[in-house]
């Protein structure tokens, strides 16, 4: 198994960046055709950023698990595919051979059909970390089913919003999941999501911890009695679906800045290739490589790269149930030991997490199988980096920062592990294919991607000049959104407008004069907190859900250990009030709402918030004030009351 498109050092990076802008569709093509295909392309690129539309190997056939599971069932049948984890480190680990899993999907994707699901209905996951989680999400591209995966930490409305948004007519859930010493109750959340009309006709049950749990006759059934109906039919086998390279392949949920969270579609043939080719390039894949990406499948890193990416690649993949500081903070080494894992990819949040408890959890721990280690989901910091690079990488691995969306499903920014140079806290230069441009506030180009030509190999930060401007990409990729589930509207003016012409990212970066990027996080309302996008009106609107409050505003502020924190201001309706318990609600109605990765770290109750005369809250202020900055809050006189801001400073927590 070799991979022609594998980029071996630095000139071959050069000139495949080079032939990528110069000729993308040729660059593009050379790549699919390394894939299963039932019909190839009649033309590589269709695009219009304008309203927006794109398209990627036009009217191309395929179906994206004949390339991620049954080429490798037949060529390499015994390779392990999925190498699984339990969060009890007591529990056996499970190993399931690229042609057992090739079983176990075709045996699902029956049971899926048998329950009347066809192409182009939308399925919706909420499951914990487990084999069968990853057998669900195949068994539903299998049959061309839209897999929709919520992650396992949301509430029952969060639930109920993405079920609704997307018409999904079926469920798969758990009794219940383990994540550290707590057990979530995951089919009772469920049945709480349910309670209000859906179109919701069956969900389906996969028995994890043995819980009670509440079955509603004619809607709810067993995963193992559904599997024993295949087992006595002998339904084995399932012929895959032939797709059209731009159906839908899955809907992924993520916050925006409005409060109603939108369903980010990427189709089958475009993000087949960009994820496998980033897989491949980024992290230096060799095969048998035991590959461990922490993420949770709910967030779209494990999407890209616990399956797709490197199942499309005939890899071994890693799937961890648990978390890192459960039932010790030592327990990711002991993974990495057990497994032999050779390249890990975790968050810069889990690193910062770790680091708090010293040396001691790494100290008897050999790591010595580790050939690479990344990082993902926000921008890792310098102390972090060194961290991780001395006493995870003993100074020996390579160390990719990944820069990327939910939107672009692929790494786009990134060093390629031993071949461009790694700098502290940058993500340094764009893959192949991407075209990135830097703009200043108003729509000029203060540098393009012409200047990752011109890149340096000495890997030395070059800060003499550090442009600064918004991060927008100027040219298509094959892994990129094509639109918002139901809403394309919402796509065109989340993402298209704002700079006319070009992918405005949300972004801001700086750039060296050697052309490497720095992402310094988002500039709109949208919170990274530890490597999950939230969006501030969001929160807002649970807030404000509260008995008593009126009015509340919420930015975010740097956290040592989940790089953005959540700052709240409150407006509540009585005068003098019990502030903790007042806090203990509103932490409990977001929770509610959206789940507790969404939960407040600083609430600060106000009389009143920084507006304009025409009623807008001039967030800026109020960023400053939760940043530590309360010296340097700009100009005030155009507020309809500038007096508010003064008792806001004195007030801050």
């Amino acid at each position: 198994m070799s991979f022609s498109y594998q980029i071996k050092d630095l000139s071959q990076y050069k000139e495949a960046y080079k032939k990528s802008v110069e000729d993308p569709e040729g660059f593009w093509s050379a790549i699919a055709n390394e894939f299963i295909w039932r019909k190839k392309w009649d033309r590589v690129l269709e695009w219009n950023f304008k309203k927006p539309e794109i398209k990627w190997f036009v009217n191309a056939k395929l179906n994206i698990t004949e390339n991620c599971i049954d080429r490798w069932a037949e060529t390499q049948p015994n390779t392990i595919a999925l190498l699984w984890e339990a969060n009890d480190p007591a529990e056996p680990s499970r190993s399931i051979t690229y042609r057992k899993l090739l079983f176990e999907v075709c045996r699902f994707a029956n049971v899926l059909k048998n329950n009347g699901v066809k192409k182009g209905d939308r399925v919706c996951i909420y499951m914990p970390m487990i084999p069968e989680l990853m057998i669900g999400i195949l068994a539903c591209a299998r049959i061309g089913a839209i897999h929709s995966v919520v992650f396992g930490g949301f509430s029952a409305q969060s639930i109920r919003d993405r079920i609704n948004d997307a018409s999904c007519s079926l469920v798969l859930t758990a009794d219940g999941g383990y994540r550290g010493a707590k057990q979530i109750p995951l089919k009772e959340i469920m049945d709480v999501a349910l309670r209000d009309d859906t179109a919701v006709k069956k969900v389906i049950v996969f028995k994890r911890t043995g819980v009670s749990v509440s079955m509603q006759p004619g809607r709810d059934i067993w995963w193992h009695d559904e599997l024993k109906k295949m087992d006595d039919l002998q339904s084995f086998e399932c012929t895959a679906e032939t797709m059209d390279a731009e159906d839908i392949l899955f809907i992924l949920y993520t916050s925006g800045s409005t409060g109603k969270p939108k369903g980010v579609v990427l189709t089958c043939g475009g993000y087949m290739v960009y994820t496998n080719y980033t897989f491949i390039n980024v992290f230096q894949y060799k095969p048998r490589q035991i590959f461990f990406c922490t993420a949770d499948i709910g967030w779209i890193t494990g999407h890209s790269y616990i399956i797709y990416g490197p199942l499309s690649a005939g890899a071994t993949t890693t799937m961890f149930e648990g978390i890192p500081t459960w039932p010790d903070s030592g327990r990711f080494w002991e993974v990495v030991d057990k497994h032999k894992v050779n390249i890990l990819y975790t968050a810069p949040t889990a690193i910062r997490s770790l680091m708090a408890h010293g040396l001691d959890p790494v100290k008897d721990k050999k790591l010595d199988s580790l050939q690479v280690i990344g990082t993902v989901g926000e921008p890792i910091n310098e102390e972090a980096w060194h961290w991780y690079h001395d006493h995870i990488g003993k100074k020996k691995c390579p160390v990719v920062d990944t820069w990327w969306q939910t939107e672009t499903g692929g790494i786009m920014i990134s060093n390629l592990a031993g071949i461009t140079p790694q700098i502290p806290s940058f993500a340094t230069l764009p893959l192949p294919g991407i075209q990135p441009v830097l703009m200043d506030e108003n729509g000029k180009i203060i540098r393009g991607s012409d200047a990752a030509e011109n890149a340096l190999a000495n890997g030395k930060k070059d800060t003499s000049e550090l442009l600064t401007g918004n991060l927008c990409i100027k040219f298509p990729w094959p892994g990129m959104l094509r639109t918002t589930y139901g809403d394309h509207e919402r796509c065109r003016l989340n993402y298209f407008t704002s700079y006319p012409g070009f992918y405005f990212t949300g972004d801001g970066c700086f750039m060296d004069t050697n052309g490497n990027y720095r992402i310094t996080g988002r500039v709109d309302d949208v919170l990274n907190v530890s490597g999950h996008r939230i969006g501030t009106a969001e929160i807002e609107n649970a807030i404000d859900m509260e008995p008593g409050v009126i009015e509340s505003a919420v930015v975010g502020f740097p956290h040592e250990i989940k790089g953005q924190g959540i700052y709240a201001f409150v407006i509540h309706a009585e005068g003098k009030i019990d502030e903790d318990a007042a806090r203990k609600k509103i932490i409990g109605a977001v929770t509610l709402v959206i789940g507790v990765i969404a939960k407040p770290d600083k609430i600060q109750f106000v009389a009143g918030l920084p507006k304009t005369r025409s009623g807008k809250i001039m967030r800026r202020i109020l960023r400053k004030i939760a940043e530590g900055e309360t010296e340097n809050l700009g100009d005030t006189s155009t507020l309809l009351d500038p007096s508010v801001v003064e008792e806001i400073r004195n007030g801050k927590i």
